[in-house]
């Protein structure tokens, strides 16, 4: 058995041979590796395994294994500044078990990818030296492998100038593209895209210029909705929150868009966007603020309107006339 911190010097060796920045040398990063090779003091690099962890997995081998116990506050820098670097380096695969899978999920996970597990296993062996040399020549070659096999289960979108979005795939992002397919050119006809912020980066596409012609400035932090549609003829600015997993817009919600755009020239719409009328419908229409729209993929021709007897009155039947 070997100590802690023997073990975890071990793994900042291994990290500074594959060359990781010198902002995931540290124990952060190196713990994360031995979480993720199953790598506790009693095992050797030989028997290094590589089981499918969450980032609280992560910080539960910390604690049991190696007695550190992070506080769960943590977890973000785990997430964002260790595992991440790891999966871009492509030492590591996120949710190899469903790479469609949503960012914000509670089910993601994280493997050593199966070229890195034979090398890791080599370390303090002869063997390591020629295999790090191997790896590392291959590396480049591996690594554009993964990066087209995360493009390739994107889905592309094309904005009205020809821009090319392309949105991580999960029920999120296809909930976005219903509304720019269905919802837009029923409810918006002619209307621009003016942004969109899916669940694979913030800034998926954003006219700025656009929403600076309308006296509209929104900083690095604001916090945008998903979707943001314009239309000319009526001077509309549509702000859309598609829901899937998290609430939609509610009094909160709506004070805090009407306070980002409060210097818009142009009258602001609030929707909410559900997949249908299911579960998630269910769970959130109570809280649906008043004076907004809701508008469902699965009926993607009506709208629930939340705005009192602003819509009040008849309806045309076939065969008769309004009074």
């Amino acid at each position: 058995m070997v100590s802690v911190k023997r073990r975890i010097l071990e793994a900042l060796a291994v990290l500074r041979a594959l060359e990781m920045p010198p902002a995931q040398l540290n124990d952060r990063t190196a713990i994360s590796l031995l979480a993720l090779l199953d790598l506790s003091r009693e095992r050797e690099w030989s028997a290094a395994q590589n089981p499918m962890l969450g980032i609280r997995a992560i910080l539960d081998f910390a604690r049991q294994k190696l007695a550190r116990p992070y506080a769960e506050n943590t977890r973000e820098s785990f997430r964002k500044y260790s595992v991440k670097q790891m999966v871009v380096a492509g030492i590591v695969l996120h949710n190899p078990d469903k790479p469609g899978r949503e960012p914000n999920s509670s089910d993601n996970c994280y493997q050593i990818e199966p070229h890195a597990l034979a090398l890791f296993r080599t370390f303090g062996r002869e063997e390591w030296a020629p295999a790090l040399a191997a790896y590392l020549a291959k590396r480049p070659t591996l690594a554009a492998q993964l990066a087209a096999g995360r493009e390739a289960v994107k889905l592309p979108l094309k904005a009205a100038d020809g821009a090319d979005i392309k949105l991580s795939p999960g029920p999120h992002s296809k909930l976005i593209l219903s509304i720019i397919r269905d919802f837009g050119p029923i409810f918006v006809p002619g209307g621009e895209l003016v942004y969109v912020g899916a669940t694979g980066k913030k800034w998926d596409f954003f006219n700025a210029e656009l929403l600076a012609s309308l006296g509209i400035s929104v900083g690095e932090h604001g916090k945008m909705p998903d979707v943001i549609l314009y239309s000319r003829r009526q001077k509309w600015l549509i702000l859309v929150e598609a829901v899937t997993s998290s609430g939609p817009v509610d009094g909160i919600r709506h004070h805090e868009l009407v306070q980002l755009f409060n210097n818009s020239q142009a009258g602001l719409v609030f929707v909410t966007a559900f997949p249908d009328k299911g579960e998630i419908f269910r769970r959130f229409v109570s809280a649906v603020a008043w004076e907004t729209e809701v508008w469902c993929a699965s009926d993607p021709t009506h709208l629930i309107h939340f705005n009192g007897t602003r819509f009040l009155g008849p309806y045309v039947k076939q065969g008769h006339t309004s009074a």
